[in-house]
């Protein structure tokens, strides 16, 4: 099975805000963007995707994201990550009804293809599927099969949310990269300690991280 990722990514002006221990104000942007062109080449270069579709209305991403290959999707809802998501799942659905959609996080720089081929694969046995993040509280990836709506629930506790949605929780070993998303200091030093891509390793290294 292939599948179609659908990644949100909110105005870069205003990401990675938690960030703002480790990178200044005028870097975050820079951090977001590397995140998700890692995200992106990362998911493109799995052999169990088919394509990237990535929501977002920022026109620099928009024309980063696009020359790696995704396909960029305007968020007309502009209602938040999950109207973005949904809207994002239907939009691929109206051109190719069927398809096996999974919403993935925009921040995975430390992203391994064969890793994401594992969830995905583990993913395709069940009607919707989730992974958790490194702390266990949040998700990475939701996952839905070709006859079933994505039904995205992200944000505070979608771990449990998405658990009482019905999604099936995967409990997979040796899937840090999918799991290792960026949204303070201390998950940064994680995701270079795993190794991250090289837009991330570039914006990266003019940074002082303690503990790095």
């Amino acid at each position: 099975m292939q599948w179609t990722l659908v990644i949100p990514l909110k105005p870069l002006a205003r990401a990675k805000s938690r960030l703002s221990d480790t990178a200044a104000d005028g870097v975050r942007p820079a951090l977001a963007l590397a995140f998700a062109q890692d995200t992106v080449a990362a998911a493109l270069a799995c052999p169990q995707v088919k394509d990237v579709a990535v929501v977002t209305d920022d026109e620099l991403a928009g024309r980063e994201l696009a020359a790696l290959g995704a396909r960029i999707v305007p968020d007309e809802p502009a209602g938040g990550l999950n109207a973005a998501l949904a809207h994002g799942a239907g939009v691929v659905r109206s051109s190719r009804p069927g398809t096996p959609v999974a919403a993935l996080n925009a921040d995975l720089p430390a992203l391994r293809p064969a890793e994401l081929a594992r969830v995905l694969a583990a993913a395709a046995e069940f009607p919707r599927a989730f992974l958790a993040d490194a702390a266990a509280i949040g998700t990475t990836l939701l996952a839905a099969a070709p006859d079933r709506e994505l039904h995205p629930a992200f944000g505070t506790d979608s771990r449990a949310r998405h658990r009482a949605s019905g999604a099936v929780e995967l409990r997979l070993d040796a899937v840090d990269s999918v799991r290792q998303d960026v949204d303070t200091g201390e998950d940064l030093r994680a995701a270079l300690a795993l190794g991250v891509g090289p837009h991330t390793a570039a914006v990266s290294a003019g940074l002082l991280i303690p503990g790095s």
